[in-house]
């Protein structure tokens, strides 16, 4: 109908020249009109042959992301993966099929496994499995982790928030302010990301020559003499403003607190904490970016994005 070759066609469906073919604009315009009027669509099956992608991308989620407690949590990843899959012409498959049984968490391998029909995968979660992860290297299936992991048999491909430096500049600015003695209160173990955050504590305790106390819950902390506490979740800094306030004293006159991130289970506040915004959305939009990378260079690209500090309303001189 156009009056061209096949190859003349192939060239203006994908956007591109051949060696010393060269289509001028009038061509590509004939071609592209009579793509309009029949409204053609090339054969995804085909594409996929020459390809060797279907340019499908997955995500796995190592807890659910859409009932109301997580959603505000995994929310901004999912946005950011949405719309960098978009731009990139992919789709995007959710895995679903892995069920957790008798209290065991999820698992990417197991009887309904699908990963294998996407290009490559997303792994959202606090904590994933390193069974998993050892299994996905040793495979070769492409993957990207949405916050930083150890060495699992290999390194693995990454894109992670920046904790350690966000809470040592938290840190730095409580001890310009005065506090000497200060506590942090959370597990510091687990997820890479709890002890990355205590880690950058630690750091910067010793770094501005104050006490730096470690409690694994908030019991005990209004009698340990600490003037500022650093809550590895949003929920446990709530509380301790809760049970600070029934005890009489002032947040943050007489007991500064430092949220370090987002809520990830439900917390309903109107406390503007201190602390940091985890870049979520920009993270999602580029563990799409770096699977890209992986699927056509092979490589194992390792980020860390810097967190953007919050000044907040709980942080202040200690009385």
């Amino acid at each position: 109908m156009a009056g061209v070759s096949q190859t003349t066609v192939s060239l203006v469906l994908n956007g591109r020249a051949e060696g010393e073919v060269r289509i001028s604009p009038e061509t590509r315009d004939r071609v592209l009109q009579v793509i309009r009027e029949t409204g053609y669509v090339a054969d995804p099956a085909a594409r996929r042959l020459v390809e060797r992608r279907n340019r499908i991308y997955g995500v796995f989620t190592y807890e659910a992301v859409f009932p109301a407690e997580s959603a505000d949590f995994y929310h901004p990843f999912l946005v950011g993966i949405e719309e960098c899959v978009e731009e990139a012409g992919c789709d995007l498959l959710l895995f679903t099929s892995a069920k957790a049984q008798q209290g065991e968490r999820r698992r990417i391998f197991s009887a309904e496994s699908r990963i294998r029909l996407a290009d490559g995968c997303i792994l959202l979660g606090r904590t994933i499995d390193r069974e998993d992860l050892s299994r996905l290297l040793s495979e070769g299936i492409p993957f990207v982790s949405v916050g930083r992991r150890d060495d699992a048999g290999g390194p693995v491909p990454y894109v992670g928030a920046d904790y350690p430096p966000a809470v040592r500049a938290l840190v730095e600015r409580a001890a310009a302010l005065g506090h000497r003695r200060m506590a942090y209160v959370g597990a510091g173990q687990g997820p890479e990301s709890y002890a990355d955050r205590l880690r950058g504590f630690a750091e910067g305790v010793a770094a501005a020559g104050a006490e730096g106390l470690h409690l694994t819950t908030a019991d005990g902390l209004f009698d340990c003499g600490a003037t500022v506490v650093f809550a590895e979740e949003l929920a446990d800094g709530v509380a301790i403003a809760e049970a600070a306030r029934a005890r009489g004293l002032d947040v943050p006159r007489d007991l500064s607190i430092v949220a370090l991130g987002a809520p990830t289970r439900p917390v309903s506040t109107d406390i503007d904490f201190a602390g940091f915004r985890i870049p979520r959305r920009e993270m999602g939009r580029r563990a799409v970016e770096l699977l890209t990378h992986v699927l056509e260079r092979g490589d194992v690209p390792q980020e860390l994005l810097v967190c953007e500090l919050v000044e907040g309303s709980t942080l202040a001189s200690p009385a």
